[in-house]
C-alpha cells in the first residue's frame, strides 16, 4: 500500500506496544488511517503466528466497505487475503487474514468459543460509539484473553 497517512507516525510504537503486551489502545482524528491502515500494517506481525485479524466495526456497511477498500489496496478481490462479514452476507476464505466483522458477528462467535481460535488480534474500531453489543463483546474478549 503506498498511502501517506497520518497513523503511519505511531505504527512503530503501536507494533510494540501489541507485540509486548497484546493490548493497546489508538485514538487518531478521522481519516487518519485507522480502519484501513492499521490492521494491514498488521497483518503480516510475526507474534501473530499466521492468525487472523478481527476488524469490528459497528455497522454492516461499514464493515463491507472497509473491507472492500483495502482488498482494492492489495489489488485483490474481497474475501482473499481482506474479507468480511455481517449479518446475511460473508466474503471469507481460508486465505483471509484480515475479517472485518460487525459486533454482533464477534459476540456470537466469542458465545460459540471464547477462545477466537485462529484469531491473533481483535480491533475495535469506532468504540466510542458505544453500545450494549460493543460493551459484551469487549468484556468477552477481555475475560478470553484472561484465561
Amino acid at each position: 500500500m503506498n498511502i501517506d497517512l497520518p497513523i503511519l507516525g505511531v505504527l512503530p510504537e503501536l507494533r510494540q506496544a501489541l507485540h509486548e503486551s497484546r493490548c493497546g489502545v489508538l485514538c487518531a482524528p478521522p481519516g487518519s488511517g485507522k480502519t484501513t491502515l492499521v490492521p494491514m500494517a498488521l497483518r503480516t506481525e510475526s507474534w501473530l503466528g499466521g492468525r487472523s485479524i478481527l476488524l469490528v466495526e459497528p455497522r454492516r456497511l461499514a464493515a463491507r466497505l472497509a473491507a472492500v477498500y483495502m482488498a482494492e489496496q492489495l489489488g485483490e478481490e474481497v474475501g482473499q487475503s481482506v474479507g468480511y462479514q455481517v449479518r446475511f452476507d460473508r466474503k471469507i476464505s481460508s486465505r483471509t487474514r484480515v475479517e472485518v466483522i460487525t459486533e454482533g458477528i464477534l459476540t456470537r462467535r466469542l458465545q460459540q468459543d471464547p477462545e477466537l481460535p485462529g484469531v491473533g488480534l481483535v480491533i475495535f474500531d469506532e468504540f466510542h460509539e458505544r453500545s450494549l453489543e460493543s460493551d459484551v463483546a469487549l468484556a468477552l474478549c477481555l475475560e478470553a484473553r484472561a484465561a
